[in-house]
């Protein structure tokens, strides 16, 4: 049998996505976790420890790089950011994670693809609220709107259509990363690859990627329908471009 009609296989095998006993098994401790033999448990538990990630660097890039982008200032330090949280490859954060009190499992993953995912959101964020046209700015300022009140009722809703390409980039790149959970005890469809490698399945390894490309574009897509129907009528004929 072929690599490909093995993925076919095992993709095409319910008892892989429903798993032998369900989506959960109980742990020594009393709770429960995914199943790591269920497609869908792996999904959820993959766009669970996600979206956690692009939450999480959401909560400190987007409050910064709108205050920046908004005085016109720290162009440089966000450049600083953005590079040194992308020069931080993600398995060796997690290595470290393994050898300190984080330890392995999700939460590294968490914490690891979070500073993944704070670059493009940092970055777009601040390009979008200082590229706002200076002219409308003061236009405002002239009807009497306070500085916080620009920020907020112009430059903000400006702004949005580049800050949401930066949130489809991270979401996307993050979905994509995650997998490497299954390297430190972690969860997710890079358990299938993972498992498939150990086991040397090579059929269920082309399965488990395929599964994350597929599970990665159509993040995206979701991303990309939010993004337009939230951004304003008059601002979507614009080209979006995330940095």
């Amino acid at each position: 049998m072929s690599i490909w009609a093995e993925a076919w296989d095992y993709i095409s095998t319910g008892v892989n996505w429903t798993g032998e006993h369900g989506l959960t098994r109980p742990t020594f401790d009393g709770g429960w976790k995914f199943a790591n033999d269920s497609i869908f448990a792996l999904t959820i538990e993959h766009l669970y420890m996600s979206f956690a990630a692009v939450g999480i660097a959401a909560l400190t890039a987007l409050p910064l790089g709108i205050a920046l982008g908004h005085v016109r200032r720290g162009g440089g330090l966000t450049v600083a950011l953005s590079n040194v949280s992308r020069a931080m490859p993600t398995l060796a954060l997690l290595t470290l994670f393994a050898a300190s009190a984080i330890g392995f499992g999700n939460r590294a993953v968490i914490i690891a693809a979070a500073i993944f995912a704070f670059p493009p959101i940092l970055t777009n964020a601040f390009t979008g609220m200082a590229d706002v046209d200076a002219d409308v700015r003061e236009a405002a300022l002239g009807q009497g709107l306070t500085r916080l009140q620009v920020a907020t009722r112009v430059e903000l809703p400006l702004a949005w259509p580049l800050i949401a390409a930066g949130l489809r980039t991270s979401a996307s790149q993050t979905v994509a990363t995650v997998p490497l959970a299954a390297l430190v005890a972690g969860g997710g469809l890079g358990v299938i690859i993972n498992t498939g490698l150990a086991t040397q399945r090579h059929g269920e390894v082309l399965a488990g990627g395929a599964l994350v490309a597929a599970l990665t574009l159509a993040v995206d897509a979701g991303m990309g329908a939010l993004q337009r129907r939230l951004t304003p009528a008059p601002l979507r004929a614009t080209p979006l471009v995330s940095a």
